[in-house]
């Protein structure tokens, strides 16, 4: 491992060192405390060359992309130029199609807009690399019915209905307004989403990637035995819940996450890493993520540089709704555009922040002035993390608690 650890947070340290001791990968982590950096290191390899993780390796971090474009998008709303409470179609009327010209930027923001289902929007995954592409059919597409005020995660379609927001308010295109309004005025050296060719060098590729490994025959048999082995798996859980009440559906769930061609799509080269996903193909280092949260979890200054008023990091930080998720099977207590943060010391009430899938994720906690960055390029866990990052937010939680 390589980097910077100040005294009393050795552990979230050593716990990164331990992680990394039964990878194959490589990884980075940035932890901030009272507006100072406390942790940042790195270690490992970033990508099957075993060329080692350097301190400017970035990483693709899947859904952790969508704290930053919410953020990007409360920005505006600082400045009052967006009404979460008006309708989509006030900033983009072609939304209004298909009895949609109601639906909130709220609603959209907090995962209650009904427009997750990607399957069926979309031929193939490829799709995903046109934008233009992607907003005109989101704009055509009729909203899914779930129950009033229910959440159901827009896993894939989430980062256009945003960022589409963004361009047609702002007159920049989101990877432009995120340079501008986040990464250039709090120096960040590594916060893209659709990454400029020439920032692509520095990027970590995923290790154990279907995409990026092709299987021999004798491998693909034994994956679609444990496809079936997991769907049979998930259908006994499915009734189990549904018994207790619990709003579970896999099928929701897949029609959500996994276009046709997901699994062949490559989230770590440069085709897709140069384009704009704002839901799933941000490039970031650690140290960005911690140090865009500080500033969040500070009321929205850090050093001087002010994104957010403290009003509108409260208005943006306000839990939207209580229940279990329509798509994914836990409370995610919704914020506008973030969700709960939890470890293996319990769930901080104030905290937020969003994970990914690979692992990756970032949060703030305004009560102890805790923030968390961590990059990932192995695994892949869960739609919003695994249990690395709880082992690191447990880690970096009980360091505060001592050095308070």
């Amino acid at each position: 491992m390589n980097g910077d650890v100040q005294p009393g947070f050795e552990p979230l340290a050593a716990e990164l060192e331990r992680q990394l001791g039964k990878s194959r990968g490589g990884a980075a982590v940035c932890a901030y405390h009272r507006g100072r950096c406390v942790v940042d290191v790195w270690g490992g390899v970033r990508d099957e060359s075993g060329a080692p993780w350097q301190r400017d390796t970035m990483a693709v971090s899947y859904s952790t992309t969508k704290g930053v474009v919410s953020t990007a998008l409360h920005v505006l709303a600082d400045r009052g130029q967006l009404d979460y409470d008006a309708p989509v179609a006030r900033y983009w009327p072609e939304f209004a199609q298909a009895g949609k010209s109601a639906i909130t930027v709220r609603q959209v923001l907090s995962h209650q807009a009904g427009m997750f289902n990607v399957r069926d929007l979309i031929d193939d995954a490829r799709r995903m690399l046109d934008w233009d592409h992607m907003v005109t059919a989101l704009a055509a597409a009729a909203p899914a019915a779930i129950p009033r005020h229910a959440t159901a995660y827009q896993a894939l379609t989430y980062g256009y209905l945003v960022g589409e927001l963004i361009q047609r308010i702002s007159g920049q295109t989101v990877p432009q307004f995120i340079a501008a309004e986040l990464a250039g005025p709090l120096g960040l050296d590594g916060l893209y989403i659709g990454a400029p060719a020439s920032e692509l060098h520095r990027a970590a590729r995923l290790i154990g990637h279907a995409a990026r490994t092709p299987r021999t025959p004798a491998q693909a048999r034994t994956e679609a035995t444990s496809r079936r082995r997991r769907q049979r798996i998930f259908g006994a859980v499915e009734r189990a819940l549904r018994l207790v009440g619990h709003p579970v559906d896999f099928e929701r769930g897949a029609a959500s996450m996994a276009p046709r061609g997901i699994s062949s799509l490559d989230f770590s080269s440069d085709e897709v890493l140069s384009a704009c996903i704002p839901a799933a193909n941000g490039l970031f280092t650690a140290r960005s993520l911690a140090r865009l949260y500080a500033c969040l979890g500070a009321g929205g200054t850090l050093d001087g540089v002010r994104l957010l008023s403290p009003a509108a990091v409260a208005r943006a930080t306000e839990i939207q709704h209580h229940g279990f998720d329509q798509v994914i099977v836990f409370r995610m207590r919704w914020r506008l555009g973030y969700h709960r943060i939890g470890g293996f010391r319990g769930v901080r009430p104030r905290a937020f922040g969003h994970f990914g899938w690979g692992g990756s994720g970032a949060w703030a906690d305004p009560e102890r002035d805790l923030a968390l960055g961590f990059v990932v390029n192995t695994g892949s866990g869960t739609p919003v993390g695994d249990l690395r990052i709880l082992r690191l937010n447990a880690a970096l939680m009980a360091c505060a608690k001592r050095v308070r």
